[in-house]
């Protein structure tokens, strides 16, 4: 399935935080076998977010949501959610419960408005405050603090996602080339996409500078048995253009 993400937040868009879970949400991904997708960074406008996930509900797509599941009005998550699936919101008894056992006497109305979700949610616990998130057509919604939102992350990923670790047999393999611009080996990539649909070709050039020489790392990534036989073909071709290259 493809896995997406959409970080939410004014603060991101303007530079006041600067994001952390783009990257982590790669690398706990990448420990499974797993593989990003897309990702969207969008401000706290409601009409925008509500777009966003009608569209993403659409799609089927597996996707995990940071940030706005919070009472504040500048918090949207919940509301775009609903709206997007045209359903209300209600207080969870699951969230109910996990906010008192949190509070106690001290639990209050505002409080339990933290545990107000779209109507056929199921809650993701929260092992940092027992402030829970909550998920609803392989949409799954956490707080923006990292803090809370990595272990939420992790609990997703291995309880209700395990039957997808190292599902998709993945492989990755590169060269580099040195002194040669991309335009040299134009015809080349054209050709290893068009004749190997299961591997993804990258180029990444670098201009060099200071002790590194110019360079380009070609590369695939795919199904294993593809990544193979186009980087066999890439060498071979390289090699008979003349052109110094070393495994990436």
């Amino acid at each position: 399935m493809t896995v997406g993400t959409i970080i939410i937040g004014d603060e991101i868009l303007s530079g006041k935080r600067q994001d952390k879970h783009f990257a982590k949400v790669i690398e706990l991904l990448n420990a499974r076998g797993m593989a990003l997708d897309w990702a969207q960074v969008l401000g706290d406008d409601r009409a925008r977010l509500t777009a966003a996930l009608v569209a993403s509900f659409a799609s089927g797509d597996i996707v995990f949501s940071f940030g706005g599941i919070g009472v504040t009005p500048d918090d949207h998550t919940r509301q775009a959610a609903a709206a997007a699936l045209g359903v209300g919101i209600a207080l969870h008894p699951d969230a109910e419960r996990e906010i008192r056992a949190r509070f106690g006497g001290e639990t209050t109305p505002q409080r339990l408005m933290l545990g107000e979700f779209p109507l056929g949610s199921e809650i993701i616990p929260n092992p940092y405050n027992r402030i829970p998130g909550f998920s609803i057509r392989s949409h799954y919604f956490f707080p923006g603090f990292p803090i809370m939102s990595w272990p939420m992350l992790e609990w997703v990923l291995d309880t209700q996602l395990a039957h997808l670790h190292h599902a998709v047999p993945r492989e990755e393999q590169a060269i580099v080339v040195y002194e040669a611009p991309e335009s040299a080996l134009l015809d080349l990539m054209n050709r290893i996409t068009r004749d190997y649909p299961k591997a993804t070709l990258f180029c990444l050039p670098s201009f060099g500078g200071e002790r590194v020489r110019r360079h380009i790392e070609l590369g695939v990534r795919g199904e294993p048995a593809s990544v193979a036989k186009a980087m066999e073909e890439i060498r071979a071709e390289v090699t008979q253009r003349g052109l110094e290259w070393i495994d990436s």
